[in-house]
């Protein structure tokens, strides 16, 4: 199918239909593919299928490749996406050192944002924009991480993921630009998601969620680039997984606590072992997804200068939220924790 007559809504049909297929697929051949095991740090008590992320793409790929042309960096994304799908794909089904699996995700970065800000160095890039390129390029790949973070409870992942690209899409179309390919996105997670919602049949694994965080960054990026929405607007989408990783992060630095060890301190981790289980926090956090969502767009179609201003209020409001969670976590009993 041509980039030059595909819409939207035909993309909104197309990845979804596709992606509806393989829920049933992998179902049937549960027997033969990874499991996610229940271990100290996990929240599901019983074995999960977690190659669930690759219905998503079943759905989104064919839409990509006929449209990877419209996204800013050419066919470099599609390459650089297929790299870290491939690395994570393979982590769940044998195993990838960290090392490897990072240096793939910062090469597949790297080469992103090389080609997005490209056009403003056609004569190379001074020692000032080299750092710009660099740290555009870890930003993605702590992105790429970011939604593997916060994919250990039911439905979160996906639900961002719809979410978030629904409102790259919306935002696209608001400016008059191409949406296919944030809508096809967002619309092949929702097949995925349904599986997903509590009790989950499937988990999203390595191979769904590192690809979206990588996707997240990058289509987030190039929107700034190409003038379709301001810096502040893909924080603010993402805002709710933003701020929950940075925190747990910054709270276990000032512990002095191993970063790389595996925990379940998150506080959506926290939400659920208090009590909320996978349903109450995927509703819980369903609506801070949707609330910053939602408020993004609205800020860019009626008054993009107040950006940075609602951005403030929502991070104010959730350090509050996560607050009272710290709170109620020091009281809970030592079993819960």
């Amino acid at each position: 199918m041509s980039a030059l007559h595909m819409s939207p809504w035909v993309a909104m049909a197309v990845a979804p239909g596709l992606s509806a297929l393989a829920p049933g697929a992998l179902s049937y051949a549960r027997a033969y593919l990874p499991h996610d095991h229940p271990v100290d740090r996990s929240l599901h008590r019983r074995p999960v299928l977690r190659v669930g992320g690759i219905a998503i793409w079943i759905g989104f790929v064919p839409v990509a490749l006929a449209l990877h042309d419209r996204f800013e960096p050419g066919a470099i994304w599609l390459g650089a996406w297929a790299a870290v799908t491939a690395v994570s794909i393979a982590d769940d089904w044998r195993g990838v050192r960290p090392a490897a699996r990072l240096a793939v995700h910062a090469a597949a970065a790297l080469a992103i944002s090389v080609a997005v800000f490209r056009s403003d160095a056609l004569g190379g890039f001074s020692p000032g924009e080299g750092i710009i390129v660099a740290l555009a390029a870890l930003a993605i790949v702590w992105s790429a991480n970011l939604f593997n973070f916060m994919d250990g409870s039911d439905g979160l992942a996906a639900l961002m993921a719809a979410c978030g690209f629904g409102a790259y899409g919306a935002a696209a179309l608001h400016a008059g630009e191409s949406a296919d390919l944030y809508l096809a996105l967002a619309s092949a997670t929702l097949p995925f998601l349904v599986a997903n919602l509590p009790p989950a049949r499937v988990f999203m694994g390595d191979g769904g969620s590192v690809p979206l965080g990588f996707l997240a960054a990058a289509f987030g990026l190039a929107g700034i680039r190409a003038h379709i929405w301001p810096s502040w607007f893909s924080l603010l989408v993402f805002l709710p997984f933003i701020a929950d990783t940075l925190l747990t992060m910054i709270r276990r630095m000032i512990a002095r606590e191993n970063l790389f060890r595996a925990h379940k301190t998150h506080y959506y981790q926290r939400l659920h072992r208090m009590g909320a289980g996978h349903a109450g926090t995927l509703l819980f956090y369903g609506a801070l997804v949707a609330g910053t969502s939602a408020s993004a767009y609205v800020a860019l179609a009626t008054n993009p200068a107040a950006g940075w201003q609602v951005l403030g209020a929502w991070t104010v409001a959730i350090g509050g939220v996560f607050a009272g969670i710290d709170y109620h976590w020091r009281r809970c009993s030592p079993g819960q924790q």
